[in-house]
């Protein structure tokens, strides 16, 4: 059955008010969706400016003229280019310490595992450019780990403590990997790769071992190796009890590292502030991850879009 609409008349009075209550709701809701993206908007400027505030330059308390004191920088964890102990942060550190009239002496309180040669040199360089700038003493204290990378900062320092239990050395370099070619064999899998060099591909995984680019790649660590006993024999000098295992890439405690020239004494670094340095009051200049870096690395990089996206997404026009 059908219905035809002029047997059903609507009159203009009832259309109009069907369509006045329609606008009616139609704006209240663009209302209350506008109200709440302005308040889910101050909520992000308001974190936003927390941040700030709290990660603000200046507000440390090191920067404030200070006292006589001993300085503290803490490498720890492992030291690259992305990491806490990196090599800017570091230096930043260093230079602030150093430059406080009120420091009296440097000491970095150590414990990590090693790193980056790279960083790890940056900042041994740096440390003995800021001792002959500033005439001050350095002393490296060695808790649970001064290994690798660690132990080649730690040797830009006048002197090592170390604890009776501390791990100490490791004066190597390495590189490692894995091959894959076995198990693709035994898969059916076939490696496709081109490149534009002959060694473009070099050390590949899923490619068969070349003897000339592993040679190459040996003697390139080998180059490094010599770089870090360099500097590891300027650091300590003739105290340094050199014999075959030295610069084997072995490690020892740290009661055996004084035996062996590798530190200097036994000590803590409250021990150091107040029997070498004299001076019992520390200053903390380590630069950390600030509040928004470590809600970035603990929630991840989605998070972190989303609260760019809300913020950007407040300054169109609607």
């Amino acid at each position: 059955m059908s219905v035809n609409d002029s047997s059903c008349p609507v009159s203009s009075a009832a259309q109009n008010a069907v369509l006045t209550q329609f606008a009616s709701a139609y704006l209240a809701q663009q209302r209350r969706e506008q109200r709440w993206r302005w308040f889910w908007r101050l909520v992000w400027l308001g974190v936003a400016g927390a941040l700030l505030a709290l990660n603000w330059p200046g507000m440390t308390a090191h920067k404030a003229p200070s006292a006589s004191h001993t300085a503290l920088v803490e490498v720890r964890g492992a030291i690259s280019a992305d990491a806490e102990a990196s090599a800017d942060r570091l230096m930043a550190s260093l230079r602030d310490a150093f430059e406080d009239h009120g420091a009296q002496a440097v000491v970095l309180r150590i414990n990590s595992p090693g790193g980056s040669p790279v960083q790890a040199g940056l900042v041994n360089d740096e440390i003995r450019r800021l001792k002959g700038l500033h005439k001050k003493p350095v002393y490296a204290v060695c808790e649970e780990m001064c290994a690798s990378a660690a132990y080649y900062i730690a040797v830009a320092a006048d002197e090592i403590y170390v604890d009776k239990a501390s791990i100490v050395g490791s004066i190597g370099v390495l590189m490692d990997g894995f091959g894959f070619v076995g198990i693709m064999d035994k898969l059916g899998v076939e490696r496709r790769l081109m490149t534009s060099g002959s060694n473009k591909g070099m050390l590949d995984p899923y490619s068969p071992r070349d003897p000339q680019q592993e040679q190459y790649a040996q003697s390139m660590l080998d180059q490094i190796h010599e770089q870090f006993i360099e500097v590891v024999r300027a650091g300590r000098g003739k105290r340094l009890k050199q014999d075959d295992t030295t610069f084997s890439g072995l490690f020892w405690n740290g009661q055996q590292a004084v035996g062996l020239g590798l530190a200097d004494h036994l000590g803590s670094l409250d021990q150091v502030a107040r029997d070498v340095v004299k001076v019992e009051d520390i200053v903390d200049y380590t630069q950390r991850e600030d509040l928004t870096e470590r809600l970035a690395k603990r929630f991840g990089a989605a998070m972190g879009l989303g609260a760019v996206e809300a913020l950007r997404g407040g300054w169109q026009w609607r």
